[in-house]
């Protein structure tokens, strides 16, 4: 199972394009100066390049990109 779910992707993506997790007192506080990993740190996600990853699929394939993905092989 995944570990965020689709809903809170879309969450975080729609908050970033609204321009939230700007320069505020979260990044005086974590000592950040990048816009996505203050948001990320806002949200609890500790790993901030997994946000870029979540942006960039994003605006490559539109929302069907942060939809989980089976694993493993596939089946004949």
């Amino acid at each position: 199972m995944a570990k965020y779910s689709f809903q809170f992707k879309k969450q975080v993506i729609d908050a970033y394009l609204r321009g939230e997790g700007g320069y505020t007192d979260l990044a005086g506080k974590y000592g950040v100066t990048n816009r996505r990993q203050v948001l990320a740190l806002s949200e609890g996600i500790r790993n901030s390049a997994l946000t870029t990853k979540w942006v960039n699929d994003f605006r490559i394939a539109g929302s069907d990109a942060l939809r989980p993905k089976k694993k493993g092989r596939k089946k004949h």
